[in-house]
């Protein structure tokens, strides 16, 4: 709104939160390179989730990372966590739950990183689309987009677009059981994807394809999983 009223020239956002249909007459002007991508587990009882006892209350609102876990914890239960970060992390100290996960960018971002004691790797958990990257947010304005356009980096938006190309064919919004990571290896883009719209039949699936063509390679790949029923 307030970009749209011209009070703000320009948005910066988690691209993570931001929609894929970005509003008319805004454009997404930049993405930064990415901060580190995963997951982190934090708690002050266990060391990692696997460690955690039998029927042990996680915190997350996120079905993405709720999906992902029970497929390796199908016992745990789970609480709604909201805040900030600090929020979080006394609510966790506090007792109310026994660990949480929680973005490893926003951590660092913080400063907070000695807070995560497990980190998940791609095999375990796969992020959020637009994890870890910033995005600007403009009027479809000259000025101001060729001075945020000057902060993009190619690479990162290649990937951003592909996973945010994903999410949007899928037909679903940030807050669906979905993670997608790309990542640029020379010329070629390689992007998976997790879809638990159906935790009981949960889909993985990768694709590569072009460096230059990210929207195609995300909207094919979730053609595909479409094609598998998720």
């Amino acid at each position: 709104q307030a970009l749209d009223s011209g009070e703000a020239d320009l948005a910066v956002h988690s691209l993570k939160d931001l929609p894929t249909q970005v509003a008319p007459g805004l454009v997404l002007a930049a993405v930064s390179e990415r901060e580190d991508w995963r997951d982190a587990w934090v708690s002050a009882e266990a060391a990692s989730p696997w460690d955690l006892p039998q029927g042990a209350v996680v915190g997350t609102g996120s079905l993405r990372r709720r999906v992902q876990l029970q497929l390796k914890r199908p016992d745990l239960a789970f609480a709604e966590l909201r805040g900030n970060v600090d929020t979080r992390l006394r609510k966790i100290d506090a007792g109310e739950v026994a660990g949480a996960v929680l973005a490893l960018a926003g951590l660092k971002r913080l400063g907070l990183q000695a807070r995560a004691r497990w980190v998940f790797d791609v095999e375990s958990m796969l992020p959020a689309p637009g994890q870890g990257f910033l995005g600007i947010e403009t009027r479809d304005r000259s000025d101001v987009l060729r001075l945020c356009r000057a902060l993009n980096v190619p690479r990162a938006e290649a990937e951003a677009r592909a996973e945010r190309a994903l999410l949007s064919r899928l037909g679903v919004g940030c807050h669906a059981p979905v993670g997608a990571l790309a990542q640029a290896e020379g010329d070629n883009l390689r992007l998976q994807a997790f879809v638990g719209l159906d935790p009981a039949q949960p889909v993985r699936a990768e694709k590569t394809g072009l460096l230059k063509d990210p929207e195609g390679l995300g909207a094919t790949l979730a053609e595909e999983i479409l094609a598998m029923r998720a």
